[in-house]
């Protein structure tokens, strides 16, 4: 690093980037707009759909994906690049946004409404606002008339009576007019010939305040218009009459955010009165002067956004019906997906300085925690079941074959995903476990414990703390149980999966000529032999079901299996739940008793410290360093296989 030529790099850098802005008449400005029309007429939502698209659009069908036909239906997918590697979970909201951006690029009512978006705390308003600037300002340069305080377009000088002209042989449409600023110095510095009128090129800038304004919260108290439109510079009066231009000083978010973005910030927390210039610059694209001055034209995008409590007051109110008649609302909801959320804290964490090991299904259990507080409670399920279902995950009810609709699970839960717990609050679990670890190493029993405390701590109701402590301390807890004992097991067992298939096999086999009161033919010897009932107990019963309730179970499961045959799916022991439930507590249990001498013995003979060695390696090979691996071991040992 010492020998490193910064120089070299700066200047090999410098000449990369050289960049000469365009300057020139407004005459030699429309050999441009000859070439390439199109883009040089192009309005503020049209750019920005543009910019939105141009990084990649899968198109998918999810009758080709099964996981995503589970949770979506029949319905056709749009993923979009530009939003892909930083927003999970919140597809339907992503496609909602697209859409009014590609109606809004049409030309259609869109373009002149505001695009508001509405959620709890932390589900991505706020992300999704400033991704859109941040396209915004990586965006090409844009032609604009030399020294205006609105940017704008260039083709505002054509007059009114020769815009035909100019729009039959460019093959165009020109919208707008020029701002009060260039319509003086058009008529006092140029005598009006606004082919010689200055033209050069601008980019974007969210610091600059270039093409992207942004409205925070003002004090009701102190609310004034000029942070929106600009205001009258009382300097110069002296100098100048009160309705001259020269005057104005056009530096409201409105002027600054004129062809590209105008962003309100909690935009219910000002007084109504103050939003009326919004009334104006959606419909009919104009914004007022600062002073006694004529309107004028504005050409750009309005975004807005705030949570649900402001909103339901703002729209409760039957006077707001102007501005409520020019607003496109999309909800942002919390993500309720559990592969989606992980994906969130995966992110963050990357763009992190934390370098400790995270154990296996760490995140997972902090991001189920998340997900079944968001979740409303439903008649048809227990809540771990409906995070499963909504995560794409095929469910059977027992003792049917039938599948759990999850659009009847989301139709008795419209409003679901708008309250719990927040990205926040588990982001701060996970940064407090990394930053409390002794051995630069956390796991899932870490960030649980952290999250109790957390949790006890929160600003809720007696009632809502109860069930978040219940979640942790019961639900997920019970749930990590699980995947611990089938995660050791599977370490234990050589060869787990091919065991599991196998006695998956086995018993569709004997299932099938139970069922159908048929004979088994030995693969080798060709001998027949009858349905070994013994075996199909010893599976059925894992799952508590004996007697008559046996042979309606293997009834389903047969007729279940033979419908994937003909749907064109392929089975394996994950295909039926109930059955891949049984099988793998039958693997659990016949491997239970020796992993509970491995795991307690304090001495250990020469056979059990070679297995255990050989789990422990196993278990590395999954992803767990020494550290964790000794505290799940010793956790497993202590409650799952007790005396």
């Amino acid at each position: 690093m010492v020998d490193f030529n910064f120089a070299t790099l700066i200047k090999k850098d410098r000449e990369e980037r050289q960049y000469v802005p365009f300057t020139g008449t407004f005459l030699e400005y429309l050999k441009l707009v000859a070439e390439n029309p199109k883009h040089h007429s192009m309005l503020a939502h049209q750019r920005m759909f543009n910019l939105l698209v141009e990084p990649g659009v899968e198109t998918i069908k999810t009758e080709e994906h099964p996981h995503l036909k589970r949770i979506y239906g029949n319905e056709t997918i749009k993923q979009y690049e530009f939003f892909k590697h930083d927003f999970f979970g919140i597809d339907n909201s992503i496609m909602k946004i697209m859409r009014y951006f590609h109606a809004a690029a049409m030309k259609g009512e869109e373009s002149r409404q505001v695009l508001y978006l509405v959620g709890p705390v932390g589900a991505g308003k706020s992300s999704i606002m400033e991704a859109l600037k941040r396209a915004l300002e990586a965006s090409p340069d844009i032609y604009v008339l030399q020294g205006c305080p609105m940017r704008e377009m260039p083709l505002h000088l054509i007059p009114k009576h020769l815009r035909p002209v100019f729009e039959r042989e460019l093959g165009i449409k020109v919208e707008g007019d020029l701002c009060p600023v260039c319509r003086y110095r058009l008529k006092h510095e140029f005598g009006g010939e606004y082919e010689r009128f200055p033209v050069t090129t601008a980019g974007f800038s969210i610091r600059s305040r270039k093409g992207i304004g942004v409205v925070p919260p003002v004090d009701p108290n102190n609310q004034d218009t000029s942070v929106l439109i600009g205001s009258v510079d009382i300097s110069k009066l002296d100098l100048y009459p009160e309705d001259d231009p020269r005057v104005l000083s056009l530096n409201g978010a409105f002027n600054a955010g004129n062809r590209g973005i105008v962003e309100f910030i909690e935009v219910f927390k000002n007084e109504v009165e103050y939003l009326h210039a919004m009334i104006t610059a959606t419909q009919e694209k104009s914004i007022p002067s600062p002073g006694k001055g004529a309107m004028i034209y504005f050409d750009g995008i309005i975004l807005a956004h705030s949570n649900e409590a402001e909103w339901n007051k703002f729209k409760s109110d039957h006077t707001n019906e102007a501005i409520l008649d020019r607003i496109v609302k999309v909800e942002v909801p919390y993500c309720l997906q559990l592969d989606e959320e992980v994906k969130i804290y995966r992110k963050v964490l990357r763009n992190s300085n934390f370098d400790a090991h995270i154990a296996p299904h760490t995140i997972e259990m902090a991001s189920m925690f998340a997900i079944l507080s968001r979740l409303a409670p439903s008649a048809k399920v227990d809540p771990l079941t409906k995070l499963k279902i909504y995560n794409g995950e095929e469910i059977v009810e027992k003792g049917s074959t039938k599948k759990v609709d999850i659009f009847e699970l989301r139709e008795e839960a419209q409003r679901e995903g708008m309250s719990g717990i927040s990205t926040r609050f588990i982001m701060k679990a996970l940064d407090t476990a990394l930053s409390e670890s002794e051995n630069n190493c956390i796991n899932p029993l870490a960030i649980l414990d952290t999250m109790v405390k957390a949790t006890k701590e929160m600003a809720v109701n007696e009632d809502e703390r109860k069930r978040y402590l219940g979640f942790l301390q019961d639900t997920i807890k019970k749930e990590y149980n699980l995947i611990i004992e089938k995660e050791v097991t599977r370490a234990f067992i050589h060869g787990y999966q091919e065991q599991a298939e196998s006695l998956f096999n086995n018993y569709l086999d004997h299932a099938e000529a139970f069922v159908n009161v048929t004979k088994l033919k030995d693969p080798n010897t060709g001998e027949e032999l009858e349905p070994d009932i013994k075996f199909l107990q010893s599976i059925e019963e894992q799952i508590g079901i004996s007697g008559t309730a046996a042979l309606g179970f293997r009834q389903d499961v047969t007729s279940y299996m033979f419908s994937i045959l003909r749907s064109g799916g392929r089975l394996d022991y994950k295909s039926y739940e109930p059955l891949k439930e049984a099988i793998e507590k039958k693997l659990t249990f016949s491997v239970k008793e020796l992993s509970r001498v491995v795991t307690k013995a304090r001495v250990r003979d020469k056979e059990q410290d070679s297995k255990y060695n050989a789990m422990v390696e196993e278990m590395k090979q999954n992803g767990y360093c020494d550290h964790c691996c000794n505290v799940i071991l010793k956790y497993a040992a202590n409650n799952l296989w007790k005396d």
